[in-house]
């Protein structure tokens, strides 16, 4: 089946980097849940989203999450661009947040475009600026913001993200993507829920 990547996904790109990106790209499909790169693992190609959403993450020794970002249609992992650039593995972990079509590049096509076309490069780098900004916004919340802050900006992405409010997760999803517990979480959706923001059911939470 011929691969084509709709002119609104990554606009910039001229008509051969495009035609390169269709002819050499492979094309798979993922449902919510399911992870496209384990922390770790070889980085041997590199994903572009065409439609859906991925939710990168990092986990520390004890098991514990922190979310780091979304990687959103017309996006990609950089973490992926430059593992694969220096043949380093994952130290990221990326999971579909909704069902997510994923075109993958292999890391060699890659790094050829790197020398062929200057559109790559720029690719590249505004996805650089681009998750350079989302992190330090993760710092800056963990620095200076409370917990019960940090879950409401954590419930408004997700509904930008999917453009829906109401959200299908568990407590236990948010206290992992926020690096607390489960019990923290609880309490707090539970008073955001008396003060008017939010309503709880189960396994949702609907944004006011």
């Amino acid at each position: 089946m011929a691969i084509s990547i709709p002119k609104n996904i990554i606009p910039h790109l001229n008509d051969e980097l495009r035609n390169e990106l269709q002819s050499k790209g492979h094309l798979k499909q993922f449902e919510t849940g399911e992870v496209i790169l384990k922390e770790n693992s070889n980085i041997k190609s590199i994903p572009i989203i065409l439609s859906g959403s991925l939710k990168v993450s990092r986990e520390d020794q004890t098991g514990k999450e922190l979310l780091l970002y979304y990687v959103k249609p017309g996006e990609s992992c950089v973490m992926s661009f430059f593992g694969g650039l220096h043949h380093d593995t994952s130290k990221v972990k990326a999971i579909a947040e909704e069902p997510t079509e994923i075109l993958f590049i292999s890391v060699e096509d890659s790094n050829e475009w790197l020398k062929k076309f200057p559109g790559w490069i720029d690719f590249i780098f505004l996805l650089y600026h681009k998750r350079f900004e989302e992190l330090l916004e993760v710092v800056n919340e963990i620095a200076f913001q409370k917990i019960d802050e940090r879950i409401l900006l954590l419930l408004q992405k997700k509904t930008k993200l999917s453009g829906q409010k109401d959200i299908i997760t568990t407590h236990q999803q948010i206290a992992d993507e926020l690096g607390t517990s489960r019990e923290v979480v609880s309490r707090l959706l539970k008073q955001m829920e008396g003060e008017g923001k939010i309503a709880l059911s189960r396994n949702k939470i609907t944004l006011n």
